[in-house]
């Protein structure tokens, strides 16, 4: 009798710790952008996937709008451990060197050739330093528009750009191209931008179409000035200490997600170019036509002279291709 309820005891646990093994999670996602742009898009696509492919073991929430905090935040949360995933790019070179080529001013002369380095050998190596440094890791990545160069006037050489007083991310390259240049770059948080080009703080800014957009810059700024001088791309990704929790069953469904969110987000940004340009002029901005050649000319030396010896070679190389 002794035996039989041992044994009934111990089918019960059994049977119970079933469901629990496998560990029911919340992943938070955070990232900058709106509800309506499509990084939010596809991040809530991917955790819909997620739950789909762990049929409801771990579920993603999607935090837009710095909700769940700034993009340097995010990652110094990744890295102790309190922040499971964000959405960001060019910024990881503050730990790792290679990710400057994310948005390598002038490197990329289309999407597809973008599309060829993303995802190539350069990519690859950027990935697992990515991983090995920042401890964050590369998912997948979406494209970025062209950045832009919004102010309340027309720029069209950089002659125009003189002294004027323009925001960027905190991103050394960035600081110093536009320093070269003879702007007055001023670093400071997205969610700042807004109120510092309304109040005069700054006069310009420069971001892709999408978040031009999404921002409601078109309230306080009055041109476009389509210096495409930025094609990047951006990752979605999880700390390292998180995806080291994770079974690897739970690891390759998370991996598919982010493909099939990949996917999805490539459909939407190639519709947005062309809604987001109609949008603006509906709104009153004026698009200008810059003269390209002549900012590519006078960025690409500044832009050698400040990027890491690590990665000049690999720039030398991209800035070569553009010239064939």
């Amino acid at each position: 009798m002794t035996i039989t309820r041992t044994l009934a005891t111990v089918a019960a646990l059994a049977t119970l710790a079933g469901p629990l093994s496998a560990q029911e999670r919340t992943l938070q996602l955070g990232h900058l952008a709106n509800e309506e742009n499509s990084w939010h898009q596809a991040s809530v696509r991917f955790a819909e996937e997620v739950e789909r492919l762990t049929e409801g073991r771990i579920a993603v929430e999607v935090f837009p709008n710095e909700s769940l905090g700034k993009e340097i935040d995010l990652i110094n949360g990744m890295q102790l451990g309190t922040v499971d995933m964000t959405i960001t790019g060019e910024s990881l070179q503050n730990w790792a060197p290679k990710a400057a080529l994310l948005a390598v001013p002038y490197a990329y002369s289309s999407l597809e050739q973008m599309d060829e380095v993303a995802s190539g050998e350069i990519g690859d190596e950027i990935e697992q330093q990515i991983i090995e440094n920042a401890q964050i890791r590369p998912l997948t990545y979406f494209a970025r528009g062209p950045r832009e160069l919004t102010a309340n006037r027309a720029i069209e050489t950089p002659e125009d750009l003189d002294g004027l007083k323009m925001r960027v991310p905190n991103v050394p390259l960035f600081v110093d191209t536009w320093s070269a240049l003879g702007a007055q770059p001023t670093p400071m948080a997205f969610s700042e931008v807004f109120t510092s080009l309304q109040n005069g703080t700054i006069d310009a800014q420069e971001n892709p179409l999408a978040l031009i957009r999404s921002a409601s810059f078109s309230e306080v700024q009055s041109h476009v000035n389509m210096t495409d001088h930025v094609r990047s791309w951006i990752y979605l990704t999880i700390a390292e200490q998180t995806w080291n929790q994770l079974s690897e069953e739970d690891q390759q469904a998370i991996q598919e997600a982010a493909e099939i969110a990949q996917e999805y987000e490539r459909g939407l940004f190639e519709e947005s170019l062309a809604a987001d340009r109609a949008y603006l002029e509906e709104q009153g901005m004026t698009f200008v036509e810059v003269d390209n050649a002549a900012f590519a000319e006078a960025a690409r030396d500044a832009v050698l002279s400040n990027v890491s010896e690590e990665i000049r070679p690999t720039v030398e190389e991209l800035f070569a291709q553009q010239a064939e």
